[in-house]
């Protein structure tokens, strides 16, 4: 995961939804970046835990100003895509973030140079950085493209 939040009360890198591990500060971080990548797959969760951490995340991406999320789910070991992957394209597909993301893309539409992948940085400059480790696609993640109409609704 790149780096991009600071804390405002010691300057050290710290994580982006937790308090500081140098301070133990809980103020909002200072970003470099409005583009996030976020790991619901991590530590191999229920669907239904990675689906609230989502859901987690989205609400307070969109408190500090995030604009677009790269969504790490995984693609699962059964070569068809993991019930987190199938989960997470069924919530979006039907409207369940629609409040909070605004648009998204399967990893597999948005392989490296293709045109989908130049008009999707055209728009969000700064999803370069990650966009650029997958280049075939990547249909273990999803990149999301949050709304600001219902920001801190």
């Amino acid at each position: 995961m790149l780096s991009i939040a600071e804390c405002p009360d010691c300057g050290n890198v710290r994580p982006l939804f937790e308090e500081c591990p140098h301070c133990g500060s809980q103020n909002i971080p200072v970003l470099n970046s409005d583009t996030v990548e976020i790991n619901i797959k991590q530590g191999s969760p229920l669907v239904e835990d990675a689906l609230g951490q989502l859901t987690d995340h989205l609400r307070k991406s969109m408190d500090l100003g995030i604009k677009a999320i790269v969504l790490i789910h995984g693609y699962g070991s059964s070569g068809e895509g993991g019930r987190i992957k199938w989960a997470v394209h069924e919530a979006l597909e039907n409207n369940q973030y629609a409040d909070r993301v605004e648009e998204y893309f399967f990893g597999e539409q948005v392989p490296f140079g293709s045109e989908p992948y130049r008009a999707l940085l055209k728009r969000r400059p700064g999803l370069k950085s990650y966009l650029q480790r997958f280049k075939e696609g990547n249909a273990g993640m999803t990149v999301l493209l949050l709304g600001t109409s219902h920001r801190n609704a």
